[in-house]
């Protein structure tokens, strides 16, 4: 039987007994349509932490100094020895901004969330930062209503902060918020500056900023003992941040007498890390997300073995004729591989429709962010017809072993 008619003969055996059908489709369908709707959310969460959400939390050519990592890579470490670590102080900062390479850019900077509130809305949490002027050039933040603060009211402590979008349509709806008065922890800042939309990250909104000059008193409200959270570092090209982070180190391990077989008791943190971190999260999606469909699909091969059981029980009489009339023992598995492949690579396909339409709404209702991929579609026709083929074998060998003299007397 050529290929094409056995690929026929699979179709017209769907359409005509649908129920059947369907409970044999339906283990491979679901499979498939949660293979798909995994992977497109991987892939998806793999895209946006790449293009947007890395360049968004570090910026471009940046390099953070920190007492401790904000995205750990290795098992290994000890986090009671990490909680011991000494704070990092502004003259320790000041030494690694001057062994810096010429042309690089930092901020310090430091962050918590905070109650504020204004005479025109409820109270609520904004993300306060207490950093520098250089801060809005290293984050790329653009002000689009009035402006940022200046390095001169850095210096003199000047109580003015720039917010938001988020902070400015809660606090002053309807509003012009330029020179009005916003609290933080108690505190009254004037508005002299409102930021783009920055959009949201994991549905966590980055436009709750309010950010006020390093020397205002919300770094005593954040930080109080007045160490450093942060410093961050722009370099001037990719090339110049390795360059940077060495010579950070070496400044800061000399500055804290450490011996030269002992590790680091400071973190510096690049976007490379950042993508370690979330790349390892991924993977452990990846294994945990296909185990599910896994069992799916091992469910969907043992409903298409038993069904094609049945269709050479029901078809041993035609057997016989065809072995009769010269066929093979090749030619007749090769028809029933063929029936019970197509038959997989038909769930299959239903499976890629539904779990592309699956992770759309999955966008749709949650932060998690989805993109199909074109390899993920080849594959699961792949998988599908390679699970065909081994829930198949079984039966097709079974009928190319019938004896044709008693497959013809059957009734």
């Amino acid at each position: 039987m050529a290929f094409l008619e056995a690929v026929r003969l699979a179709l017209a055996t769907i359409r005509v007994q649908k129920l059947k059908s369907f409970f044999t489709l339906i283990g491979v369908t679901i499979g498939v349509m949660f293979l798909i709707a995994v992977v497109s959310i991987v892939e998806g969460m793999g895209r946006y932490v790449e293009e947007d959400f890395a360049g968004k939390l570090f910026g471009v050519n940046t390099f953070t100094l920190r007492r401790w990592n904000d995205f750990n890579t290795d098992d290994n470490l000890d986090w009671r020895e990490i909680q011991r670590r000494p704070r990092i102080f502004p003259h320790e900062a000041q030494l690694v901004r001057n062994a810096l390479p010429g042309g690089s850019v930092s901020a310090m900077a430091s962050e918590s969330f905070l109650s504020a509130n204004s005479s025109y809305a409820r109270p609520r949490q904004v993300q306060a930062v207490a950093t520098e002027a250089s801060y809005f050039t290293i984050k790329k933040f653009v002000v689009e209503r009035g402006r940022a603060f200046s390095p001169q009211e850095v210096n003199v402590g000047a109580r003015v902060i720039v917010i938001g979008v988020d902070v400015a349509e809660h606090f002053f709806d309807g509003l012009d918020p330029l020179g009005r008065e916003l609290r933080i922890a108690g505190t009254p800042y004037e508005v002299i500056g409102v930021i783009e939309r920055q959009g949201s990250v994991f549905g966590f909104s980055l436009d709750r900023l309010a950010i006020a000059p390093y020397t205002s008193p919300l770094l005593r409200t954040i930080r109080p003992r007045g160490d450093v959270e942060s410093l961050v570092v722009q370099a001037p090209s990719a090339l110049l941040v390795t360059e940077g982070i060495d010579a950070a180190r070496e400044v800061l391990r000399s500055a804290r007498r450490l011996p030269p077989g002992r590790k680091d008791n400071f973190a510096l943190e690049t976007q490379d890390e950042a993508m370690a971190f979330f790349d390892g999260i991924k993977s452990k999606m990846v294994i945990f997300g296909t185990a599910l469909p896994a069992i799916g699909l091992v469910v969907g091969a043992m409903v298409i073995m038993n069904i094609m059981l049945v269709a050479v029980a029901e078809r041993t009489r035609e057997i016989g004729v065809r072995k009769a009339l010269g066929a093979r023992r090749r030619d007749i598995m090769s028809q029933f591989l063929v029936e019970s492949a197509t038959l997989s690579v038909v769930g299959a396909a239903i499976g890629i429709a539904l779990g592309v339409g699956l992770a759309a709404v999955i966008e749709a209702l949650t932060p998690l962010p989805a993109a199909v991929a074109p390899w993920s579609v080849v594959a699961a026709l792949i998988v599908g017809a390679g699970v065909g083929i081994a829930a198949g074998i079984y039966p097709a060998s079974r009928a190319a072993r019938l004896d044709p003299i008693a497959a013809l007397r059957t009734e």
